[in-house]
């Protein structure tokens, strides 16, 4: 805990078995409270192994549902261990688990509402070995979001986040896509209820056994995200979006 605040890290899993227990023995044990693995039906031993190394909280889908889905039920298991700091890190080691205590304190102290680790800040995202392609295509997306959504972040695209209960109890995450959009989905609802994100610079790192979506994929993505940072723009002028109903 930190000011008393309870801690819990959520891994949103799938065939993650040669990177989870390096993941998970990263995690700051004497600070986080709980850690919850939510396996997105998995064709390798995740499970089993999440099991071994000691993780409690397991949650298993029945079918393949995506990334977005794993993600909903990572966060409505956290807010029922009546979490008050929820941080979301891949459990593929692309991102370090050791940031989980500064990440953790911006919250904690009311700094910020939400708080993205960014492997853009800083000068090691292709150091860190991220394909010269996705690095164009998320500093390409992320201007345009920041044009159309009147924002500065420095990326959108990370898979290290956290945020204070307040949060994920204001947006409807349920109503978001199931799919990689979610990602930048839940940010834009983050915007339109004008809660507060911060970023903290987090070193990247890939490996041969981090986890990555194709060419195709990520073009579906970058699609989709566009189309989010329009309904944003066309929101702010009054032309409704489901998006943001109920907000």
């Amino acid at each position: 805990m930190i000011d008393n605040k309870k801690i819990v890290v959520v891994l949103p899993a799938y065939n993650a078995e040669k990177t989870l227990e390096k993941t998970f023995r990263d995690i700051p044990a004497d600070m986080v409270d709980e850690v919850i693995l939510t396996d997105d039906f998995s064709t390798d031993r995740t499970v089993e192994i999440a099991r071994k190394i000691g993780i409690v909280h397991i949650v298993e889908h029945v079918d393949n549902r995506g990334y977005g889905a794993n993600q909903k039920s990572c966060y409505q298991k956290a807010l029922d261990l009546e979490a008050d700091i929820i941080i979301m890190l891949h459990p593929d080691y692309q991102y370090n688990p050791k940031l989980i205590p500064a990440m953790s304190s911006l919250i904690a102290t009311g700094v910020y509402d939400v708080v993205l680790g960014s492997r853009i800040l800083g000068k090691g995202a292709i150091k860190g070995g991220m394909p010269i392609y996705k690095y164009i295509f998320n500093r390409v997306l992320t201007t345009i979001q920041n044009v159309l959504m009147g924002q500065k972040l420095s990326e959108y695209h990370t898979g290290y986040r956290a945020y204070s209960r307040a949060v994920l109890e204001a947006i409807p995450f349920e109503n978001n896509s199931d799919d990689f959009v979610f990602d930048n989905e839940i940010l834009a609802q983050i915007f339109y209820k004008k809660f507060t994100i911060g970023e903290i610079s987090c070193p990247a790192k890939y490996e041969k056994d981090s986890s990555s979506i194709n060419f195709a994929r990520s073009m579906k993505y970058g699609i989709g995200v566009v189309g989010v940072s329009f309904k944003y723009f066309f929101q702010r002028f009054g032309i409704q979006s489901k998006l943001f109903r109920n907000l």
